[in-house]
């Protein structure tokens, strides 16, 4: 959960919601827990790998799994695509002309093909990609925690007020991106040693530490940084007023690794959803090629980052944000829209966790993923439906294909 977005975010938080932004993090992080809550409770039914999509299709059948494990890989896509141009962004703060025009495309260009190339060559060197980048981002995010708790008074947040009501939605939706990814860890949940047991508590522990660190982190940015709503690097910026040159080379060193760090993980595991589903015949068959020589899903790969490329050459982080947050919220609404099926079904099993108040969370949880896509504007739920609907065929075109016969196909 602790990916680029933080690194970017608190400049557009601040724009929206000023000195209160900080509670603009503490908020959201509170209803992300009613969400990971209900997914707490309806992993605690499987053993098995596929989270999100394992939820749905056993509450709703096949196209609904389909669909679920769709809009998560286009949230995925879109992320991608928003971290590339953010990548741009701090970049150009070294390499002038780089977070425009054809230096920002040229970017995202390079960081696409990077990717697609280094796991196209073989899984152990992408996974090496995703070790050697994750560990470098956290050290530069607790440093500038620890130093700017000193400079925290209570002056910059005095008289501060919330968002005009019609504004908030919109500042929430757009703050819910530095909290969305936990559902990745759900996936591959079946080949933990207790998933049943370990997956709830990890999801409320995690929740707790990120709204945590995520105020904290925002509070020091409005304390310590008079200009953070205009600033492009808000927290290289916060951190050359505490620690000099150092301090911002710091951050962007650790901005920098996130984005890489999350580019890597997300092309490693995204072009496997597809893969799979090409497998279990809910894509067509191309999407389950395997590279002759490196045995790599290579086309799903390539097909993956050619999108994140598209997307981001064509959009800006902040569009691109809030389309991620969309097409995830689509995907956690089905999720726990499946948990009244869910109990019913399994009332009983051993390992159950059962929420307090019965269904009284899932649909605080449903009624918030609502709340927030109706905040979404209208070309972006244009642009999520059109990919959507992309899926749609495509899941069509791979059961026509099976209905052929093994020949034709």
């Amino acid at each position: 959960m602790v990916g680029a977005g933080i690194f970017g975010l608190p400049a557009d938080a601040a724009r929206l919601a000023g000195a209160w932004s900080p509670v603009l993090f503490l908020l959201c992080g509170v209803l992300m827990t009613t969400l990971m809550a209900s997914f707490a409770q309806a992993s605690s039914y499987f053993q098995g790998t596929g989270g999100p999509i394992l939820y749905t299709r056993a509450a709703f059948g096949p196209f609904a799994a389909f669909e679920t494990g769709w809009v998560l890989y286009v949230g995925r896509v879109t992320s991608f695509a928003a971290n590339a141009n953010l990548l741009a962004t701090y970049l150009a703060g070294y390499v002038e002309g780089l977070g425009t025009g054809v230096g920002r495309v040229a970017v995202i260009f390079v960081l696409a093909a990077f990717f697609a190339a280094v796991n196209v060559v073989g899984v152990k060197r992408g996974m090496g990609s995703v070790m050697a980048i994750t560990v470098a981002k956290f050290v530069p995010l607790a440093v500038f925690v620890l130093v700017g708790l000193a400079y925290l008074r209570p002056g910059p947040f005095a008289g501060a007020a919330p968002p005009p009501l019609g504004e908030f939605g919109g500042a929430m939706l757009l703050v819910f991106y530095a909290f969305i990814g936990f559902e990745g860890a759900l996936i591959p949940a079946g080949e933990s040693r207790d998933p049943k047991r370990d997956m709830p508590r990890a999801l409320f522990a995690t929740a707790a530490f990120v709204t945590v660190l995520y105020v904290l982190v925002q509070a020091v940015s409005v304390a310590v940084e008079p200009d953070l709503a205009a600033s492009k690097r808000p927290l290289a910026d916060a951190a050359a007023r505490m620690m000099g040159p150092f301090g911002a080379a710091m951050i962007s060193i650790g901005a920098l690794m996130s984005i890489l760090g999350n580019s890597a993980s997300a092309v490693l595991s995204a072009p496997r959803m597809t893969y799979a589903l090409a497998l279990e015949g809910s894509l067509p068959r191309v999407f389950g090629r395997v590279h002759e020589r490196f045995a790599t899903p290579h086309v799903s790969i390539v097909v993956y980052c050619a999108l994140g490329f598209a997307l981001g050459a064509s959009g800006t982080f902040a569009d691109l944000a809030v389309m991620s947050s969309f097409a995830r919220l689509l995907g956690y609404a089905a999720s726990v829209a499946s948990i009244p099926r869910l109990r019913r079904r399994f009332a009983g099993v051993e390992g159950e966790f059962r929420l307090p108040g019965g269904l009284a969370i899932p649909a605080a949880a449903l009624l918030i993923c609502a709340w927030l896509m109706a905040q979404v504007d209208l070309p972006t739920v244009g642009k999520t439906a059109a990919l959507v609907a992309v899926g749609a065929g495509l899941y069509g075109s791979a059961k026509i294909g099976q209905k052929k016969g093994p020949a034709a196909a």
